[in-house]
């Protein structure tokens, strides 16, 4: 697994879980050389935190390639990473690039295209596998953090596994588009946060249910709209259920109950039947 590791907290999380889970870890930093000293102090940290793993660094003349290519310093900062990242994840026969994206970011994302102006495709924001649009291969990026909340990252580094990371100064810069959305998440509670995120979801698979793919998302899209009418929460355990055929397993809403039998779910009327 390649890994993407700047020295922040979510991908000092990352990389900390990924090597709790068995996974063979190569760790690739990059250096932007737009912060000066904490730039350089970034490089120091990952070098140490990485030490006992293959480790590659880049440095990157970030502002000489924004003027060009015409962009801004964001997205030559994101273009320069992902190429960089799709090249060495295949010297080093990687199977995945994983980065440390998780709900607040979704919810970051979400907004920014939202106040863009977008159609559904928009709506889905990232997904926790996909393919490197800045430089295609077989090998994918897969984001495992995207299912938990900053705050649980935090919380995971300090008062469970005890362990440092550093600060980027300049994500306090609301000059740039996505820290000012960040700043305006300051407001919304935890559960909102938690809700953009799983409306992105429920996007996702409603785009691939238009695309034709069989996907888990997918089916659990066109299960939601079989069974809107009755006010089922749990659609997506309803939905592993039916997969994983579970027959006789039954879920409640306030008015009906789901029964399932030979992979189809009967519904009846609370108190009949």
């Amino acid at each position: 697994m390649l890994v993407g590791v700047s020295g922040g907290a979510d991908s000092v999380a990352l990389l900390d879980v990924l090597q709790r889970g068995g996974y063979d870890c190569v760790v690739a930093h990059c250096n932007f050389h737009l912060r000066g000293a904490e730039s350089e102090r970034d490089e120091v940290f990952v070098r140490q935190l990485a030490s006992s793993l293959p480790l590659y660094v880049r440095d990157f003349d970030t502002t000489s390639y924004a003027h060009e290519k015409g962009v801004s310093i964001e997205l030559a900062a994101r273009e320069l990473r992902y190429q960089w990242f799709a090249e060495l994840a295949m010297q080093e026969h990687c199977e995945a690039i994983a980065v440390a994206h998780h709900q607040n970011d979704q919810a970051e994302t979400v907004i920014m295209n939202l106040k863009r102006g977008c159609g559904i495709r928009g709506l889905c924001g990232m997904r926790a596998k996909s393919r490197n649009a800045y430089a295609p291969n077989e090998i994918p990026i897969v984001r495992p953090l995207l299912c938990t909340t900053r705050a649980y990252i935090l919380h995971y580094l300090h008062d469970i596994r005890g362990k440092a990371w550093v600060e980027d100064s300049s994500n306090s810069d609301t000059d740039f588009t996505r820290n000012a959305v960040r700043e305006s998440l300051c407001g919304y509670s935890q559960s909102e946060i938690e809700h953009i995120a799983a409306t992105a979801e429920h996007m996702q698979g409603y785009v691939d249910w238009l695309d034709g793919q069989d996907t888990k998302a997918a089916g659990k899209a066109k299960l939601y709209e079989e069974l809107k009418d009755y006010g089922f929460a749990e659609v997506g355990k309803m939905y592993d259920a039916q997969t994983k055929g579970v027959g006789g397993k039954t879920f409640y809403s306030h008015s009906h109950k789901a029964v399932l039998k030979k992979g189809k779910f009967e519904i009846i009327v609370r108190g009949e039947g």
